[in-house]
């Protein structure tokens, strides 16, 4: 346990948050900010690289920050810091458990109890996910590193049963611990002023459908949505827009084409990354959430979405319909007339609207980043009482012999 405070001391690593513009981000955010409360009690070790400092900002001297070269960030040279280098920090620093939160950096040495957390098993679902070294990667050598784990979290039982099937990782070695929501950034606030914002910044002043998600193809499925849009459109001749959010990824230049064939190409408009102090103002003016993911691990923003009052269209693919329940309209994503038809309904119904958006608001309160941090706190403590009796027992076995 860590000397200075009685407590325990827990490195987190973070390069692999992809600079602040993915769902690992979100979660590694969420995470840490929740843990803040219990860093005076335990100490906190935080790897992070160079020029992502500035979003831990919030950590506030609370939190020990060990800087990372940026020459680090790039994928083959991440795996080989965090498989030699991070050891030997963790080592150095006297820690007693390391997260890492995303199975693509799963160390393979144990110089500590180890965790990590696995959002998801999509190479096995998405063909095409991503390219084939990643593919195997996801595939072949994450299954390998997972048995390596102390412990594993699983941020939805669907993750967790994925795991179980997939990497044949023991139910005792792993924990759901689902994802939280920030409901002090995320409520539904003034949408008066919301859409105001947005005539003002961007000329939008129709109803318009919102979909966050990185601009990857297919996983995304941006391609079969912006067909059942342009049905959409084609049908019921209404002045609804479309609105996609999000970094350009995997595949982005199909997504990209595809806009520009449409017959609407003037009512979606693409906006590229939405910075995080911005996502609750766009669902808060958006007249629907629209997600229409292949398959997610959880899938945080219909539930951000909720939390802002806005109602949701979503697939209920991977983990999505254990996380959005019955408060969402469901589609099957792989059917664009499913697409189509939920979306002229709920364009057409503004009573369903406000049931959707009262049952999301329900939904969402169940979310809580306090309760993540509380539970993930827990494996910690679990891992380190393991750690200090084996360490025990093996000194108590020398003494004998």
């Amino acid at each position: 346990m860590a000397e200075e405070t009685g407590g325990m001391n827990v490195g987190i690593s973070t390069p692999v948050i992809q600079g602040g513009k993915s769902g690992v981000a979100q979660y590694a955010f969420g995470l840490v900010r929740a843990l803040l409360p219990f860093a005076g009690q335990h100490q906190f070790t935080l790897f992070v690289l160079e020029a992502d400092l500035p979003l831990f900002s919030f950590v506030e001297l609370k939190m020990k920050i060990v800087r990372v070269p940026e020459a680090f960030r790039a994928p083959v040279k991440s795996i080989r810091w965090h498989q030699t280098t991070l050891p030997r920090l963790a080592r150095t620093h006297r820690l007693d458990v390391l997260h890492v939160p995303s199975y693509r950096r799963m160390l393979w040495p144990k110089p500590c109890a180890l965790v990590a957390t696995i959002h998801d098993l999509a190479p096995f679902h998405v063909v095409g996910k991503y390219d084939h070294l990643r593919m195997f990667y996801g595939r072949v050598v994450a299954r390998r590193l997972a048995w390596r784990q102390d412990h594993i979290i699983a941020v939805s039982r669907n993750t967790a049963q994925d795991i179980t099937r997939f990497f044949q990782i023991p139910e005792d070695r792993l924990s759901v611990i689902y994802n939280g929501v920030n409901h002090a950034r995320f409520f539904p606030g003034s949408r008066e002023e919301a859409r105001a914002r947005m005539a003002k910044r961007h000329d939008l002043r129709q109803p318009f459908f919102l979909y966050v998600a990185r601009l990857e193809h297919p996983g995304k499925n941006h391609v079969r949505l912006i067909e059942a849009f342009n049905r959409f459109k084609a049908e019921t001749h209404s002045d609804w827009n479309l609105v996609l959010g999000g970094s350009d990824w995997h595949g982005a230049g199909v997504i990209h084409t595809a806009v520009q064939k449409s017959p609407f190409a003037r009512e979606i408009h693409r906006l590229g990354f939405v910075p995080e102090a911005d996502l609750p103002m766009w669902y808060r003016a958006a007249d629907v959430f629209v997600y229409p993911s292949l398959f997610e691990g959880f899938g945080l923003p219909p539930v951000e979405a909720m939390a802002c009052g806005c109602p949701v269209i979503s697939s209920t693919r991977g983990a999505l319909g254990e996380v959005v329940g019955d408060a969402a309209a469901t589609v099957d994503p792989e059917q664009v007339n499913s697409l189509q038809k939920q979306m002229a309904r709920l364009a057409a119904d503004v009573s369903l609207r406000e049931h959707l958006s009262a049952t999301g608001l329900a939904r969402a309160s169940s979310f809580d980043w306090s309760s993540t941090a509380a539970a993930t706190l827990e494996v910690y403590a679990r891992l380190a009482m393991a750690a200090d009796k084996a360490s025990t027992d093996h000194q108590g076995a020398l003494q004998i012999a």
